[in-house]
């Protein structure tokens, strides 16, 4: 699996902007899906996941009733809708995919349960 993540950019505090991971490959439906972030000089951190069915999400609790995680999985792409930004959510976003089980088909909060990452996309909020 490919991802390309794209919808970046520079935004203001307080406004809005959507994410975009696009996957190549086959058994898209077969993956839990993740968003994560990296700031400059931090770790890479956990912001949400969605379930390979698309109906269990989780969100890290500093971006909850701010940031919603979807899937499509007819056109192999995962969203992040990401509302009253603060300069706090700069960073370098990253999407990833974990295979995911039928037998254990919830979402994945660490980055060690993905396989498969993307390149990352610039998020920058201006205050």
């Amino acid at each position: 699996v490919q991802l390309q993540a794209s919808g970046g950019g520079l935004v203001q505090a307080g406004g809005s902007l959507g994410l975009s991971c696009a996957a190549s490959g086959r058994a898209f439906s077969s993956y839990a899906l993740g968003w994560f972030r990296q700031a400059p000089g931090k770790a890479r951190d956990f912001v949400a996941a969605v379930s390979r069915s698309g109906r269990i999400t989780d969100c890290a609790d500093s971006v909850k009733g701010r940031f919603t995680i979807s899937r499509d999985n007819a056109k192999n792409t995962v969203y992040l809708q990401m509302n009253s930004l603060k300069p706090e959510d700069t960073a370098v976003y990253y999407c990833a995919a974990g295979v995911s089980l039928l037998t254990t088909p919830g979402v994945k909060k660490t980055e060690r349960e993905y396989d498969y990452w993307g390149q990352g996309t610039q998020v920058t909020v201006s205050s």
